[in-house]
């Protein structure tokens, strides 16, 4: 790789414009899969993971192996990171072997770490701070339902986690009006909240942040949802469950929404718990559609990242 390899870690450091030519380039792919098949031939991929994940290691696989190329799971048992080595000799190292590294983390400072030492592009897989990809197949989602992210509405409720960062800034950078609704003591990271709002200064966007759900997704074109406890927050699962019991999205509060709207979810869910059953299983849900796109945007990113263009 050159001096400038790019990483994807915080979309922050994205322009709108590059992040709307991936989402772009992910249409392409999606629409024409088999014009994709050698794009990153005799490439290769590790992807780290400390948490486990079913969509972000089989999409990742998949779209590696749909590419030409080869994705390499490795799990905290699989690494010397919890033995003592430091990141930076990891980077070093598997920046010999491979040609970009995917990171599942807990901290953000770790794929922070990789990258800054890694000679090869790292992405953000997720970290306790942003989830990039996924807000990547979220806007994929949405332009495919409604053509444009810019200007359109988009309400997350629930807790202020690194779902809500990704979407508040890739959304934010793609022009949209994003709301998030939080419980009191449960908003997103003010730092995350800045880096969106000027960002949504140049782009047209818009961001709101409140705790009250009827504000919040008052006409909202999407309504969105994740889990109240994330994983490491298992033991605050039963304190949350009350906090939280007042921003589930039932089918009342989905109707607040404008009467186009559709459900979206990060998976997996917990139905009867941040979201209604009838809601998640309902026409006006994508959350499946949503689902699939994580392969087609996170090859587009591939492609991006480590293909000859990259």
């Amino acid at each position: 790789m050159t001096a400038t390899k790019r990483d994807y870690v915080n979309e922050n450091d994205w322009a709108p414009e590059e992040i709307e030519k991936v989402l772009d380039l992910a249409a392409r792919v999606k629409a024409r899969p088999d014009g994709w098949k050698t794009a990153l031939s005799g490439r290769s991929l590790a992807m780290i993971f400390e948490k486990s994940s079913t969509r972000t290691r089989v999409s990742f696989e998949a779209g590696m192996f749909q590419l030409g190329g080869f994705g390499m799971f490795l799990s905290s048992r699989d690494l010397q990171l919890g033995r003592g080595e430091p990141i930076s000799d990891t980077a070093r190292v598997l920046s010999r072997y491979v040609d970009g590294i995917m990171a599942r983390t807990f901290a953000h400072a770790t794929v922070e770490d990789l990258a800054k030492y890694a000679s090869i592009p790292v992405i953000n897989g997720l970290s306790d701070l942003l989830h990039p990809c996924q807000a990547l197949a979220d806007f994929l989602t949405v332009r495919e339902r409604f053509g444009t992210a810019r200007g359109f509405a988009l309400c997350y409720v629930g807790d202020g986690n690194n779902v809500a960062h990704s979407l508040l800034l890739t959304g934010a950078k793609l022009g949209a009006r994003v709301t998030i609704v939080t419980p009191p003591g449960y908003a997103p990271d003010p730092r995350v909240v800045d880096w969106a709002r000027a960002a949504a200064a140049g782009t047209g966007g818009a961001i709101t942040i409140t705790t009250s759900v009827e504000e919040g997704v008052a006409g909202a074109h999407a309504v969105y949802t994740d889990v109240w406890a994330s994983m490491g927050q298992e033991g605050e699962a039963a304190e949350r469950a009350k906090t939280f019991e007042p921003y589930r999205v039932t089918r009342r509060v989905f109707g607040m929404a404008a009467s186009d709207a559709i459900f979206l979810h990060c998976l997996p869910a917990h139905r009867g718990e941040e979201v209604e059953a009838e809601v998640i299983d309902s026409p006006g849900s994508a959350v499946f559609d949503q689902a699939e796109n994580r392969l087609h945007a996170q090859k587009a990113l591939l492609v991006t990242l480590l293909g000859d263009a990259g």
